[in-house]
């Protein structure tokens, strides 16, 4: 079996002298590795390949078949690591609480403890005849929540 550890040293030698960062990296039973990267400018295929052809110079064929598949942390897919977070920072994502409940809003700040996000709703301000637009932060721990991930927005 592949040894995990391995794979991930040789990612991050890779990665030492470069803005890329690690997202994920798993090793099947089966050995099949898959490793994603991301970029706050998004990933190159390029890139990717460069990626793979470093991993396979570390790893031998001659002592293990294994499937090698690097690419990006997908568009709309739950962000991994803190990141992605502060990547995404002024951008419009959606939560899922652990709780079941959705929230859509902009990532206003992110660090190691928690996250905030700006929330618009509408309030029956006091005096007020009709309700109106208010904007709310509301903070979220990591392990409170069941994803967070960026909004694609078509316009």
């Amino acid at each position: 079996m592949i040894d995990k550890q391995k794979v991930i040293e040789l990612t991050s030698e890779w990665l030492a002298e470069k803005e890329y960062f690690l997202v994920d990296i798993t090793v099947s039973k089966d050995d099949k590795i898959t490793v994603e990267i991301d970029h706050a400018d998004g990933v190159w295929i390029e890139d990717c390949a460069d990626l793979s052809r470093y991993i396979e110079a570390g790893l031998s064929r001659e002592t293990e078949d294994y499937e090698l598949e690097v690419g990006s942390a997908g568009l709309g897919q739950p962000f991994k690591v803190l990141q992605q977070y502060i990547n995404h920072i002024g951008k419009e994502i959606e939560v899922l609480g652990k709780d079941g409940k959705k929230h859509k809003g902009v990532l206003k700040s992110a660090d190691e403890q928690q996250f905030i996000l700006t929330v618009t709703t509408k309030e029956k301000l006091e005096g007020a005849k009709r309700p109106q637009l208010v904007e709310k932060d509301l903070p979220f721990a990591y392990n409170d929540i069941k994803y967070a991930k960026y909004l694609i927005a078509f316009k």
